[in-house]
């Protein structure tokens, strides 16, 4: 432990898993935001075009993320989690109308593949079997160098899971990243694979009881803070810049730097960052679920990728959506209610919408994006990184971002 202040920088889940850990010790934390709100990517927010609150984006937990868990067990956020006994995976094709569940077995011995009503249609046991080329890739191949795109299994499976996953098309997407995320979910059966819902939002599971558990062991937050510079010398930093204030930095101060990736180049040019990013969108609609619907559906064949059902709304995730950044917004609204009525059998108007949309939601997750990934630490000894967009050998996840907070907190607590 140092006997200095910790000062975060980004209240985003990398800044408060940070912010986490470091209280956890005793350690004395500043977090400097520069939004009026925390949560990043992850807040839920009231929406008046809905008139209820929804999340800013639908993130999939997985039973197999043990940081999040962990993070979730200290805060005491985890019982906000629904969690089925075994996983399911509902999916749908809009071309054929077939419908189907994947249901991998709990235990790592994948027997499930063996068992037709368990797989996806039209596939064998041989076609997952040689999935396990994936998990060999170089640093340099892409997810189509080691499986099979025209096969029934990546059309129908694979490039659903993997385009949410890195959030980009997974002909272009870094096998590694594909690898880590299926050994570590799929590749330890069906128990690490069970997804977890937040009926009430991630913020209310996520974000507020971390704000609780940081303030209750005395952190401090500094909300509509805007760093502008970092001053750097010898080896270190040396004070913060804020709109309204200097931070002088002593000897035993460090700072956690959590903000998004191009951020971070402004503030420290000398760090590498990914520089090809992706958007994502989410597509909101006010009519309640009913109530044979599955909670999350996997879509084929249409624009809907995802759709999520929650008790008082349906909403629908694109990835790699950068195709739809300048779409008219009402049109691309009726097309997915269109699929949505389709996939959950109502006979309805289009209800209240909203669309948002993150242009930059994520590093676009190639070989060569992955490469620019920087580690935790830095050339100042008293400067961290964290974020999703780090060296955390996952993609641009909230298990990722959770684990790099820790990194760089253990980093700074270890200085």
């Amino acid at each position: 432990m140092t006997a200095g202040t910790i000062h975060i920088v980004g209240a985003g889940l990398a800044g408060l898993s940070a912010a986490v850990a470091i209280t956890s010790k005793g350690q004395k934390v500043i977090v400097h935001e520069l939004a009026r709100h925390a949560g990043g990517r992850c807040r839920s927010y009231f929406e008046p075009a809905l008139g209820m609150t929804i999340d800013n984006g639908n993130h999939l937990l997985l039973s197999g993320n043990s940081g999040a868990l962990a993070f979730l067990d200290t805060i005491g956020g985890k019982h906000l989690l629904d969690e089925p006994l075994h996983a399911e995976f509902n999916f749908i094709d809009l071309a054929s109308n077939e419908r189907w569940v994947l249901r991998p077995n709990d235990g790592p011995l994948p027997w499930w593949i063996f068992a037709k009503n368990r797989r996806v249609p039209g596939t064998a046991a041989l076609d997952y079997i040689r999935l396990g080329s994936l998990l060999n890739g170089s640093a340099l191949a892409t997810v189509t160098d080691k499986i099979d795109a025209n096969s029934l299994l990546y059309k129908r499976l694979m490039e659903p899971v993997l385009l949410a996953a890195l959030n980009c098309d997974p002909k272009e997407g870094s096998a590694q990243l594909a690898a880590a995320v299926i050994r570590e979910t799929l590749g330890r059966g069906g128990k690490a694979c069970r997804p977890l819902f937040a009926a009430n939002g991630l913020g209310p599971a996520l974000v507020d009881p971390a704000l609780s558990f940081i303030t209750r062991k005395g952190g401090e937050f500094r909300f509509d803070h805007a760093l502008r510079a970092i001053e750097r010398s010898d080896a270190r930093a040396r004070a913060l810049q804020f709109s309204d204030e200097t931070i002088e930095l002593g000897r035993d101060d460090h700072v956690i730097l959590a903000v998004p990736a191009w951020v971070a180049r402004t503030l420290v040019p000398q760090v590498s960052v990914p520089t090809e990013y992706r958007s994502i969108f989410n597509a909101h609609f006010a009519h309640p679920s009913p109530k044979d619907l599955p909670k999350i559906t996997g879509v084929i064949n249409a624009t809907t990728e995802w759709l999520f059902a929650f008790e008082n709304r349906l909403s629908v995730t694109v990835s790699s959506a950068d195709r739809f950044n300048e779409a008219e917004r009402e049109p691309l609204a009726r097309q997915i209610w269109s699929e949505i009525s389709t996939i959950a059998g109502i006979d309805a108007e289009l209800p209240k919408w909203q669309i948002v949309k993150e242009r930059r939601a994520t590093f676009a997750a190639t070989p060569a994006q992955n490469a620019l990934r920087p580690s935790a630490g830095t050339q100042w000894k008293n400067l961290f990184l964290a974020g999703d967009w780090t060296a955390t050998g996952l993609p641009a996840t909230i298990e990722g971002a959770i684990r790099s907070g820790e990194t760089a907190a253990n980093l700074a607590l270890a200085a």
